[in-house]
């Protein structure tokens, strides 16, 4: 009897082939389209709305001739993902949704909804691989990096656990993106041409301030410019053997710098951001090196090499601190030499992780650019995912 499996088609071209892939290796296939967001008036204009992706999805199945079922799941969405995002951004952080989308709603509500149907496996379309090995005469499921360099999706899903691992398959994880949209050309998919999906996860590419405005107020503040001496000066004083202090983010006050403008909350910014300032005329560009949410203060550095936009370390507070692979946790005191990333498509960096008694310090060989209180940082072992843990 061929196992069922069933495949989350989201009128992509990645999930499109993943579905035609598993029925060429011998899979009984059913498809689930999952509608997670239905206000199209946040996203910018150009954006596929759902009933878009749903119309390219059905036409996908129709001609793979597989079933494919439809589930609202937008309540779950907003309770899961949405009001975590904008709490998050309430309190000054940046949360990614991607990570949290993939832990909460594709392998979770997307998984209930595939047993019920009696899915003996859950397929999607990411960028990723996996394998089995054993320890202690147990299986164990290692997370491993796409085949894709320039597409390897492994980061969205640091937050896995070995239970939602078990019964995933991820067809297309050893492919190259170029490949996958021959192969989708060649079967003549209705999703062949489409482009991928840009923003946050199910909603879209949004003008964020604007999203954010659902819920948040905006509220008027001083935007205040921080000359490269006054990090300089600050970051001579550290001691650079203490790990508290070079994993926490740098603290200014108003009288350190010069008033720029006036910017509309400091909860709808992020370090690193330059865009959406509206402040001009200065010889380079503006970014934000600090937010201070309680005084409503955006402090800013020109230039994309002001030193207030590099930090060497960060750290996971241990409630926070995953691991996908629980045999490799570490135990207190423990330290070890990984490959850590703290953005999608960033480049591994080399850095050592300690373990101390309130969480993880990372230390990075070299300063980080862009270091975001809420942001995921994952860390890897050669090819593996082990583990990750949200920013303080």
């Amino acid at each position: 009897m061929k196992k069922k499996v069933i495949i989350g088609l989201s009128g992509g071209v990645d999930s499109s082939v993943a579905a035609y892939l598993l029925k060429e290796q011998g899979y009984d296939v059913e498809a689930l389209f999952m509608i997670n967001w239905k206000d199209s008036s946040v996203t910018l204009r150009g954006d596929c709305s759902w009933e878009e992706d749903i119309l390219i999805a059905k036409l996908v199945a129709k001609k793979l001739d597989i079933p494919l079922h439809v589930v609202d799941s937008s309540e779950d969405y907003m309770k899961k993902v949405a009001d975590y995002m904008f709490a998050e951004y309430e309190k000054g952080k940046t949360p990614n949704p991607d990570v949290l989308c993939n832990r909460e709603i594709k392998f979770d509500v997307f998984m209930d909804k595939a047993r019920e149907i009696g899915a003996d496996f859950f397929a999607t379309g990411h960028y990723c691989r996996k394998e089995t090995t054993e320890v202690n005469g147990k299986k164990v499921y290692r997370l491993l990096a796409g085949s894709d360099p320039n597409k390897d999706q492994s980061y969205f899903l640091c937050q896995l656990s070995q239970e939602q691992l078990k019964d995933a398959l991820f067809p297309i994880g050893h492919m190259l993106k170029p490949e996958v949209r021959e192969l989708a050309t060649k079967l003549d998919l209705a999703s062949a041409d489409k482009r991928d999906s840009q923003g946050i996860c199910f909603v879209g590419k949004v003008d964020l301030p604007t999203f954010l405005q659902q819920k948040l107020k905006p509220k008027e503040g001083d935007i205040i410019e921080i000359p490269d001496q006054v990090v300089v000066e600050k970051d001579n004083l550290i001691a650079h053997d203490d790990l508290k202090v070079l994993c926490s983010g740098r603290q200014f006050n108003r009288d350190e710098g010069i008033l720029k403008g006036i910017h509309k909350g400091a909860h709808y910014y992020t370090i690193g951001q330059r865009k959406g300032l509206d402040v001009g005329g200065t010889p380079e560009p503006l970014f934000i090196i600090s937010t201070d949410i309680e005084n409503n203060i955006i402090y800013v550095g020109q230039g994309k090499k002001h030193p207030g936009l590099y930090r060497k370390g960060l750290f996971v507070p241990q409630k926070y601190v995953h691991w996908i692979r629980p045999d490799k946790a570490f135990n207190l005191d423990d330290s070890s030499n990984y490959l850590v990333r703290i953005r999608y498509r960033q480049e591994l960096q080399k850095a050592t992780l300690y373990q101390k008694k309130d969480g993880i310090y990372i230390i990075f060989e070299e300063p980080q650019r862009g270091i975001t209180s809420g942001q995921f940082a994952a860390w890897y072992e050669g090819e593996e995912l082990l583990g990750s843990g949200v920013i303080d």
